[in-house]
């Protein structure tokens, strides 16, 4: 029943988009048998990249999962592989991933280094402590260079890397790896591409042995500087150090996340990824190396712990909520404790409900094999539950748990959505409960004056494929809309306000009364309602206090100058008063919404929009008209380096004015030049711009004084 989890690794595959992920999830499948034949992501064959927009597009949508076995050092062991996307429009994916895996494999290209986006997952990694090891893809490329990345990923991330192999020659001479630990050649033969052993150990040649023994020393040095035994043998006698001994420190220091170790190949050539493969092994956490999981017991709000033993309590955590044309709904979970049965009921602690699962899964990309039972350590996907979310702590009634729940980005872009023929209009809206469950990203609401279905996401490829999906998986034919910018409101100075509420009907009336401070939130980061109650003498009773909350809470949807939400504000209930027979809770709510509406519009409401960060690298000569043209777009201009023969242009830049930019860039820089976009924070929208969107949104001419 309890194998041993020693032997198991949840790993993650995370890189900027093109680092070749895919391709190296595709050799890592082939290399442990799981597929007879390797996928190539360019003729939208790889196994990991199911979806048909994954194949078109040649590009990663969701993360997919698998297991597969590997051998290392006479044991078998089991890993659970989530293959993450690169685009920055589906981070949330990536994001989710990270949560519920014990160790990463950080992909970088050998020729654009570390990439806007590797900068992203690598901050979400961090997030989450996840261990992580490097490996520089694509060696084969015209320009790749290792130790140039290596030197990158220490100066942009911050993280100490520390090469573990190096390359025997590079771009098209890139013949093997000198692997510093066993001190050793990795030479690889091309004529035995489709065999599982296409490599041959040897003698470092000659004119690299000497830069392999300074940086093998340099590995053993950094080893040897976080364990104090080795420190002494490499002042003694640093030969006497076993490749053994140096295996366990770096798989020390990884998992203090200390070091990161690099190795490098060419996924696509099938070179070093069977070395990858037993490094993974060797240095990333299994498990149990990985510190008890906390999370609060519901029932009286402390922390509890639950180890990855099957002899704990039950707690899983579903990340991520698919749907399978063949099976329904399916939750991927992760299990850190105890056991889940085939056919058994679990506790959901977020809806205080149990839940049945009628079926587990083990997952291989789309296809399922069931299994009976999955137990701590383990990924595996559930069906036949009725209410299950992303993020929900799946538990043992007995002891109920809840594990900290994953935050998600607030949605910048939507787009005005309808059917196009009455039949339609019931297929949408299943079809879009479905996908906004399946990504908490994904938003989905009704605008209350049109009327019409606002669908919200990352970005414009998110929407785009979004779209395409309700087209061909739930065949729901669409009009859409022009792409809009999802703006809010936010106050600036406070007022003081009285807001007074009276109905008189024939029976009963309405009363309430209430004085109040309304303005910004005392700091700039917090979200949410400030509410702070200063009432004395019981002059609004205490039952009645919530209720005001209440309506201002209610209230903030809807911002007073074009409707936009508002993040945050904060309101001081000073004083009011109440009529004994006439008030009542709902008065008291009625009164807060009036209230706010009237003070509102005197506490200086301004508009924020979205600004995303960019990042531009284009060769010299365009340099000057992509500057422009960013200024054109309201831009600010955060920086410029050099990147080999490039140029890279950082820069702030409203999302209102970037919608179509791709085509722009291509046509100034004749396609040289790519661009990277992702959301960076809010900021006010200048006057002229607001009294545009308030005339818009009212369809009505503001007149400013």
């Amino acid at each position: 029943m309890d194998r041993d989890l020693k032997y198991t690794r949840n790993i993650g595959i995370m890189a900027h988009i093109d680092a070749g992920k895919t391709t190296t999830s595709e050799r890592i499948l082939f290399y442990t048998g799981k597929t007879h034949k390797i996928g190539e992501v360019h003729e939208g064959a790889a196994t990991m990249d199911w979806m048909v927009q994954e194949q078109e597009r040649g590009i990663t949508i969701t993360s997919a999962a698998t297991t597969a076995f590997w051998n290392y050092n006479g044991d078998t062991y089991q890993i659970n592989i989530i293959d993450t996307p690169g685009h920055v429009d589906f981070t949330v994916e990536v994001e989710r991933s990270l949560r519920v895996l014990d160790g990463a494999i950080a992909t970088f290209c050998a020729v654009g280094g570390v990439e806007p986006q590797s900068e992203t997952v690598w901050r979400q990694a961090d997030k989450y402590s996840v261990p992580r090891m490097g490996y520089v893809n694509k060696m084969d490329r015209t320009g790749a260079d290792f130790l140039g990345v290596c030197a990158q990923v220490k100066e942009r991330l911050g993280a100490n890397a520390v090469p573990v192999v190096l390359p025997i020659g590079a771009e098209e001479k890139f013949a093997g790896l000198v692997d510093l630990i066993y001190n050793r050649a990795v030479i690889y033969d091309e004529s035995k591409k489709g065999e599982l052993v296409n490599y041959t150990f040897g003698e470092i040649p000659e004119d690299m042995k000497e830069e392999a023994a300074q940086w093998r020393s340099k590995l053993i040095e950094e080893a040897a500087s976080l364990d104090e035994s080795l420190m002494e043998k490499f002042f003694d006698d640093p030969d006497s150090i076993t490749p053994e001994e140096l295996v366990a420190a770096v798989r020390r220091a990884t998992m203090e996340m200390a070091m990161v170790p690099m190795l490098c190949g060419s996924s696509f050539k099938n070179k070093g990824v069977q070395i990858l493969l037993d490094y993974v092994m060797a240095f990333l956490p299994s498990p149990l190396d990985i510190d008890a999981i906390k999370g609060t017991d519901p029932r009286t709000e402390n922390e509890v712990t639950r180890k990855p033993s099957g002899n704990e309590p039950l707690c899983a955590l579903a990340f991520k909520i698919a749907t399978d044309p063949f099976v329904g709904r399916l939750a991927f979970i992760r299990v850190y404790s105890g056991k889940i049965d085939s056919g058994s009921y679990v506790f959901n602690s977020r809806s205080d409900r149990k839940e049945r699962i009628s079926r587990l899964y083990q997952m291989h990309a789309n296809r399922q094999n069931p299994i009976e039972y999955a137990g701590a350590g383990d990924i595996c996907a559930v069906v036949g539950f009725k209410d299950i979310r992303t993020g929900d702590t799946l538990c043992d009634e007995k002891a109920p748990i809840i594990l900290e729940s994953m935050t998600f980005p607030e949605p910048v872009i939507g787009l005005a959505v309808e059917p196009k023929t009455q039949k339609d209009l019931d297929k949408l809206g299943v079809a879009l409960g479905k996908l906004s469950e399946e990504d908490p990203t994904f938003t989905v609401k009704t605008d209350e004056d049109s009327g019409q279905t606002i669908i919200s996401g990352m970005g414009e490829l998110h929407l785009e494929i979004i779209v395409d999906r309700l087209r061909r998986e739930f065949g729901v034919e669409i009009s859409q809309g022009a792409p809009q910018v999802n703006y809010k409101e936010a106050l600036t100075a406070n007022v003081h306000h009285r807001e007074v509420f009276k109905k008189q009907t024939g029976g009963r009336g309405k009363f309430a009364d209430i004085v109040f401070d309304l303005g910004p939130a005392d700091e700039k980061e917090f979200t949410g309602l400030q509410f702070v109650d200063m009432v004395k003498g019981g002059n609004i009773p205490k039952e009645y206090i919530p209720s005001v909350q209440k309506g201002f809470q209610a209230a903030m949807a809807n911002g007073p100058l074009a409707g936009y939400s508002i993040d945050s504000m904060k309101v001081t209930l000073l004083d009011g008063s109440f009529h004994p027979v006439d008030s009542d809770s709902l008065s008291f709510e009625i009164a807060a919404r009036n209230g706010f509406r009237a003070a509102a519009m005197k506490a200086k409401p301004v508009i924020m929009e979205p600004i995303m960060s960019v990042e531009v690298v284009t060769p010299e000569e365009n340099m000057g008209d992509i500057i422009g043209d960013l200024n054109k777009r309201r831009g600010q201009i955060a920086g410029m380096e050099s990147k080999g023969t490039a140029r890279v242009v950082k820069a702030k830049v409203p999302l209102s004015e970037m919608f179509g930019y791709v085509t722009v860039l291509r046509t100034i820089s004749s396609g040289r030049a790519t661009s990277s976009m992702e959301f960076s924070h809010y900021d006010e929208v200048p006057a002229n711009i607001a009294k545009e969107i308030v005339e818009k949104s009212s369809g009505k001419k503001v007149v400013t004084e």
